[in-house]
């Protein structure tokens, strides 16, 4: 989170097309120029309006300075209230003014006008300071009224420009944030769009006053003002609402399929057999009941993932954009195409070896609980069980174990007591003692790696390769000694390779100074940070 936030004003708070267009058009027809569609003079949003009017019309500098006259003719009396204020950035600025942020406007429109804008939007009661330019044409470039706004908010004490977010629509707004060493939040529901701000070196882009707002709020929460039971709270919810909606969601699915097949009690309704019962049901030889067959069993199972998954999609989905901003992603993420294969490669290996130590150990013949676990993931016709198993579950557990909980439990603890508690919790969730150990380790090794690349597509597509290869290795009661031996060699191969390859690279901080960053801090490392900023060219 960031204390200081400074507002371009046109396109990004307020929507000023009509006036602004109208009053060029104006000032235009006072030479002659005749300009019909105002769309065509939507490049004067945003600009020092003289350097719009010489590059767009190649006016001379006293040509243009006559335009100017005459566009605030008509502007002063009338083309300013030709403006509508964007829905929903009075809530955003109420809710950013609550988090004790400091809220300015900077704008290239002249100072005076600036002021009655937000007066007659009511929300000039949100800003501390409001920077324009001036009617004698002076402070008009964007760096000049960013440096003057900063100069106003922070009243002669040193600028911290870590502090500060320049928001604007326009490569202007980008070029002055990073002319003074700040970094810059570009709209794309204003006048710039997507390729101009990208073009400029915006440090972040939103599409949406709702993103805006979600992005300028986040983190905002202080983990050390809440209560133990509040932590613990967040921690747990989502997983006890992904269970509880997992388990109601399979039962009722198991209910219905046995209303849709006509099963009643243990027995069967009239009207005999039919290729869904058969599919869906397992039959004793009299024609009663048995039981849910494999294939059943792995398609209730795929539903209920979803259905859980469903239950905290959104939690997760705030959880992850929140690591990610809060991570700077967008600077320091540059990991070579070889650490992401060498990652892949030690899931690969350190699964294959915790099967194989599994199986070598004994455990898994001693536990009953996994035993029928196994005889019902691995009933059903290979290519359910691939899409339940290997690729609906690990996206699901994902959702939950390391899009949120890893996410929240970095936030109150270290990143090793974060790791634990979520593999510890990941385990608990399997329910029997063969794959609470597989799980453990795994669930450690999934949120390093969610640690180390800060993406969570990179955990779903580890989780995902690694049960997809292990469920299709894993069929059948019994495995030829040849291929246990295979297992193996291949899984010491990946472990050993990736381990020398990639897991010595570092952590999430870098290979600059060797820490962990503090929880309460999560963020990069400043030698780092300061060494990508400069092979980006971005914030000199």
């Amino acid at each position: 989170m960031k204390k200081y936030l400074l507002f371009d004003l046109d396109g990004t708070l307020t929507d000023p097309k009509i006036g602004i267009c109208t009053c060029v058009q104006y000032a235009l027809a006072a030479f002659g120029i005749q300009e019909p569609d105002l769309d065509k003079l939507e490049p004067f949003i945003g600009p020092p309006l003289k350097e719009s009017f010489m590059e767009f019309y190649h006016m001379s500098k006293e040509q243009a300075e006559g335009a100017v006259e005459k566009y605030r003719e008509r502007f002063q009396e009338k083309g300013i209230f030709e403006n509508k204020i964007y829905k929903g950035v009075p809530g955003m600025l109420r809710a950013l003014r609550s988090k004790g942020m400091v809220l300015a406007v900077a704008s290239s429109k002249p100072t005076v006008f600036v002021r009655r804008i937000l007066e007659h939007f009511h929300i000039a009661r949100y800003f501390d300071v409001v920077v324009g330019s001036e009617l004698d044409g002076t402070r008009v470039n964007k760096d000049q009224v960013v440096r003057e706004t900063l100069r106003q908010l922070f009243q002669g004490a040193r600028v911290d420009p870590d502090q500060v977010y320049m928001i604007g629509d326009r490569r202007f707004d980008v070029e002055g944030a990073h002319a003074v060493r700040v970094e810059s939040v570009g709209v794309t529901y204003g006048y710039g769009g997507m390729e101009e701000l990208k073009e400029a070196g915006s440090d972040y882009i939103v599409c949406s006053v709702k993103e805006l707002e979600s992005f300028l709020l986040r983190g905002t929460e202080d983990p050390d003002r809440l209560k133990g039971f509040q932590k613990l709270w967040q921690i747990m919810f989502p997983f006890l609402l992904f269970y509880l909606v997992r388990g109601i969601a399979t039962d009722l699915l198991v209910l219905g399929a046995g209303y849709l097949c006509g099963v009643k009690g243990d027995g069967l309704s009239q009207g005999g057999m039919n290729p869904l019962k058969e599919f869906l049901f397992l039959w004793n030889g009299d024609g009663t009941l048995a039981g849910l067959t494999g294939n059943a069993t792995a398609i209730v199972s795929a539903l209920g993932f979803m259905a859980g998954g469903a239950a905290v999609f959104g939690m997760a989905r705030n959880a992850v954009a929140l690591w990610k901003e809060e991570t700077r992603l967008e600077h320091l993420r540059e990991e070579p195409p070889s650490s992401y294969v060498l990652a892949v490669m030690a899931g690969l290996g350190l699964v294959l070896g915790m099967n194989l130590l599994l199986l070598l150990s004994g455990v898994i013949g001693q536990s009953e609980a996994y035993q029928a676990v196994a005889e019902s993931q691995y009933a059903p016709w290979l290519p359910i069980g691939l899409v339940c198993y290997g690729l609906v579950s690990p996206i699901a557990e994902e959702l939950l174990f390391r899009g949120i909980l890893f996410v929240r439990l970095r936030r109150f603890v270290e990143p090793v007591g974060a790791l634990l508690f979520s593999a510890a919790l990941f385990a608990f969730y399997h329910g029997n003692i063969v794959q609470g150990i597989y799980g453990f380790v795994i669930g450690c090794f999934l949120g390093y790696i969610y640690e180390y690349f800060g993406d969570f597509r990179m955990t779903v597509a580890v989780h995902m390769i690694a049960n997809l290869v292990v469920y299709g290795l894993s069929r059948g009661e019994r495995e030829p000694r040849f291929l246990q031996a295979g297992r193996c060699v291949l899984g010491g191969l990946c472990w050993g390779l990736s381990v020398r390859v990639f897991c010595t690279d570092g952590r999430q901080s870098c290979s600059d100074c060797g820490k962990w960053p503090k929880a309460e801090e999560r963020m990069p490392c400043p030698k780092r940070e300061r060494r990508v900023r400069q092979r980006m060219g971005v914030g000199l």
